[in-house]
């Protein structure tokens, strides 16, 4: 059970930088992390208005402390999807916020002129492949779903903000195999419904159901921009995921006036 949990945390904190490491660097970092871890189909109906973004004043206030390690993280993670998008932001790669800033940035010029299908499929290529075997010796077990969420708020914080494990009913059972986050940082930092569903949601779910075994549905809220991330539960189907007619932000500076369905998760 521990060699599943360490291979799980290390293959995951790949998700959003290993698009550009070459196998060598890619070996060094996944060894590092285990270190660590020791431990989609239009809506028929009504035309969809443009979600209104959530005042501050009913948005949960966080705080973002980025320590020089969270730094690094985003950096990577910048020059992922730089190297896939083509282009890189000129924002500083050394101070918190303003870098955070810059991954952003690169983000959505990684969105221009791909389809929904041709952002996920750009991420999820990213992430390391996992030997079929895998699945087969380390099944699904209610203790690894618990572990993973017990793993996740400390590795993750960099690019979600601050989370907490939280008890859930999957498939009848309860267990603290679900993560809370408060405010998530890349959904807030963005305004976009597209690039939340697109470049995280969705491949990240792909990639722990379909790669590790590990069940995972994500379900963000766009009314406060929070998330609920529960392991052991099956994500549903693309075409089924609620989240395909959500409006776009009236904020976002990716969306088209008139469209209210965000046009990104087409």
């Amino acid at each position: 059970m521990h060699t599943r949990c360490s291979a799980r945390c290390s293959a995951a904190q790949q998700s959003c930088f290993g698009h550009n490491l070459g196998q060598r660097k890619l070996a060094l970092l996944t060894y590092s992390v285990r270190r660590q871890c020791n431990l989609v189909s239009r809506p028929v109906g009504p035309v969809v208005q443009a979600q209104v973004s959530p005042p501050e004043d009913q948005q949960e206030e966080v705080e973002y402390k980025d320590t020089w390690s969270d730094v690094q993280f985003i950096n990577l993670c910048r020059r992922a999807y730089g190297n896939l998008a083509g282009w890189q932001s000129s924002k500083d790669w050394n101070k918190g916020e303003t870098t955070y800033e810059g991954m952003l940035e690169v983000s959505r010029a990684l969105m221009k002129g791909k389809s929904a299908s041709q952002q996920r499929d750009a991420v999820i290529k990213g992430f390391p492949k996992v030997p079929n075997w895998f699945r087969k010796v380390f099944p699904y077990s209610k203790w690894g779903a618990e572990l993973n969420a017990q793993i996740t708020p400390a590795f993750f914080s960099w690019l979600v903000g601050p989370m907490y494990t939280e008890t859930a009913d999957v498939n009848g059972v309860q267990q603290r195999s679900s993560v809370h986050i408060k405010r998530c940082r890349y959904l807030a930092g963005s305004g976009c419904v597209g690039m939340c569903v697109n470049l995280c949601k969705t491949p990240t779910q792909t990639f722990f159901t379909e790669e590790l075994g590990m069940p995972l549905t994500m379900k963000p809220n766009f009314d406060d921009y929070s998330c609920d991330m529960i392991f052991g539960q099956m994500p549903p189907s693309l075409d089924a995921d609620e989240v395909n007619s959500q409006a776009y932000y009236d904020a976002c500076p990716q969306g088209k006036a008139g469209d209210g369905k965000c046009h990104k998760l087409s």
